[in-house]
């Protein structure tokens, strides 16, 4: 098996994402996490397909696992949160909002989002 420059891979499987080519991202992600299992921006990203696609539990459950994992990250919760608010789990999101903003009291999306708690 070939090495792959993971960042470059990375950043393709992103851009696929950004242009709604999720299969597709998918299939680089996925080489990313080959090489590189603990991977977390290519794990968030495919948390983040899942959701688009519409298995909104499978990608609840994706970034509860990443932001367990990686509490310090922001932009997993953020995630999180956002995906609790679809499934109408209100008062988790809620919490995770508060979450972000005691670490980052500017985060723009998290004060955005917060206003609707």
């Amino acid at each position: 098996m070939a090495v792959i420059d993971l960042e470059s891979t990375f950043q393709k499987g992103l851009q696929l994402r950004h242009s709604g080519m999720y299969p597709e991202a998918r299939t680089e992600l996925m080489k990313v996490l080959a090489e590189d299992p603990a991977h977390v921006g290519a794990r968030h990203l495919l948390g983040l397909i899942q959701g688009f696609e519409g298995d909104f539990e499978g990608s609840m459950a994706t970034l509860a696992a990443l932001a367990q994992q990686y509490p310090g990250n922001l932009d997993v919760k953020y995630d999180l949160a956002m995906t609790q608010m679809m499934l109408g789990m209100y008062e988790e999101a809620c919490a995770l909002l508060k979450q972000i903003l005691a670490v980052d009291p500017d985060n723009e999306k998290a004060l955005q989002q917060a206003a609707y708690c």
